[in-house]
Formats: structure tokens, sequence, C-alpha cells
């Protein structure tokens, strides 16, 4: 493969990635309190206490969903690294800037990939 080699540390990348996921297992752990589901209570219903208990809860459940997503990006991220793969593009396999990797190291697409989808 005559590819460009993207600029980077291998293992501080691996560093990042490892703690961001750690980051983002604890904030899940911590979080997990608010996303149980509300008690039905009869007496309560339609009140805005318990709409609010609502609110919190699906806005608790979808960072939850964010912090899944995240935590895949991380394990694709490290098993690209892992495999050499790391740095390329997953759409057109050109090298992603050391920039954008910089902001993101579990960013799987080069800037112009990202661009067309959207």
């Amino acid at each position: 493969m005559s590819r460009r080699l993207p600029r980077f540390d291998a293992e501080t990348v691996r560093q990042r990635l490892l703690t961001q996921r750690e980051m983002l297992q604890a904030d899940s752990a911590t979080a997990a309190v608010t996303r149980v589901t509300v008690d039905l209570d009869q007496a309560g219903r339609g009140s805005p206490a318990r709409m609010e208990a609502l609110q919190l809860q699906a806005m608790a459940q979808a960072e939850e969903t964010r912090r899944k997503v995240a935590l895949r990006r991380i394990t694709t991220a490290l098993e690209r690294l892992e495999a050499g793969e790391y740095g390329y593009c997953v759409a057109c396999e050109e090298p992603i800037s050391a920039g954008r990797l910089e902001a993101d190291p579990a960013v799987p697409t080069c800037i112009g990939c990202a661009s067309r989808q959207g």
C-alpha cells in the first residue's frame, strides 16, 4: 500500500481513547439513577413534578444513547489503531488530517467525507 501515513503517536492516541472511554463509562454509571423508570403513581399522574421527572428521565436516556455511540466510536478507533488502519478515512481510505484527529481521536472520516455525509 502506498498511502501517505498520517502523523500521530500511537501510544498517545491509545491513552487518549482509553481515558475518554473510562470517563464515559464513569459518567454512565453515575447517571444510571436518573435513567430509571419514573414511578406510575396514580395520585400524581399529570402533575408538574411527574412531568418534570419524565422530562429528566428522557434527557438522561438520550445522554446515555450519546455515550453509547461515543463508546462505539472509541472501540472502533482502538480496533483501527491495533490493525494499523487508524488515521485513514473509513469511507475513502485517504489520511485524516492531524488536526482533525487531534480534535477527536475517534473520528472515523476525513473532513471531505464527513461533509458529504452531512
